[in-house]
């Protein structure tokens, strides 16, 4: 597989696959529902586009990473919750609703949000000229790539139900099958340096993970939202869209070894995820 053909054809058709996914979920009232939920929705929202980003330059400046892995991991923290965390949060006895409406509310904002975080980092990390900040076209493109399929997948919800129902499940398949790909993909470009990444990201991403789940779950309960709700805020703040975020890292910036640190956070998310489920089930019933 070339790169080209990788870039080009492979990763968008994976990200719109999945945010396909992600509309056949949503109807309007769940943007309405912010309204039934105000206080897990800022708290959420607070964890997710304020504190986590902050988190994450910490833990970026603390491992010392090299500016292009720091940059990467930044784009990671930036990017909104990816459908999965629905699947995990339902799993852990979350509250999937809730879950549904943040994933919503987060896709759109960090259209707007997800440019200024990595421009930031971006100034914080790389010499001038290293690499060309997110400017307007480019949010432009990340902006259709994102929100042309999710509406699709609404408006095919809205207007013909039974087939959204059936097909639901083959597109959440073919979005985990698309994700592998994409994971896969980029492996196999760096393959001559994976291991090295690994060792120079790997326990920074893992860290960053883990201080996510703490961030999400802690700090709603720090002001007594409800344990099922603090469950799907955990999940939908460590659970990232990965593929959107390699996709700004390949297509949008240019730079291979950014999408690293999204590669390697995406292989750890999904076995601390499933940890952090059965931990929470595990107080619930000794409860």
């Amino acid at each position: 597989m070339t790169t080209t053909l990788f870039n080009a054809v492979l990763l968008p058709l994976a990200l719109s696959i999945i945010m396909l996914g992600l509309g056949l979920t949503l109807t309007l009232n769940d943007f309405r529902r912010v309204v039934a939920y105000p206080k897990a929705i800022v708290i959420g929202l607070v964890c997710q586009m304020l504190i986590l980003p902050a988190v994450c330059f910490v833990i970026a400046k603390s491992f010392g990473l090299s500016p292009e892995l720091a940059v990467g991991l930044m784009l990671l923290s930036a990017s909104p919750g990816g459908p999965t965390a629905n699947l995990y949060s339902h799993f852990s006895k979350g509250d999937v609703a809730l879950n549904i409406s943040l994933t919503a509310v987060n896709s759109l904002l960090t259209l707007f949000t997800l440019p200024l975080i990595v421009n930031f980092a971006i100034s914080q990390f790389m010499e001038t000229g290293q690499v060309v900040p997110m400017v307007f076209k480019k949010v432009v493109e990340v902006f259709i790539m994102v929100l042309v399929p999710v509406t699709i997948g609404m408006i095919v919800k809205a207007k013909f139900p039974s087939a959204s129902e059936k097909l639901d499940k083959p597109v959440k398949i073919l979005s985990a099958l698309f994700l592998v790909a994409v994971i896969g993909g980029i492996i196999y470009q760096v393959r001559a340096s994976i291991v090295s990444y690994f060792q120079m990201v790997g326990l920074a991403a893992l860290v960053f993970n883990l201080a996510s789940i703490a961030v999400g779950y802690y700090m709603p309960r720090l002001f007594n939202v409800e344990n099922k709700q603090a469950i799907a805020i955990g999940m939908e703040i460590s659970i990232h869209n990965g593929t959107l975020a390699i996709f700004i890292a390949l297509t949008i910036l240019g730079n291979g070894v950014m999408s690293i640190p999204p590669v390697i956070y995406s292989l750890i998310m999904f076995f601390t995820a499933a940890a952090f489920g059965y931990i929470v089930n595990l107080k619930n019933k000794e409860a």
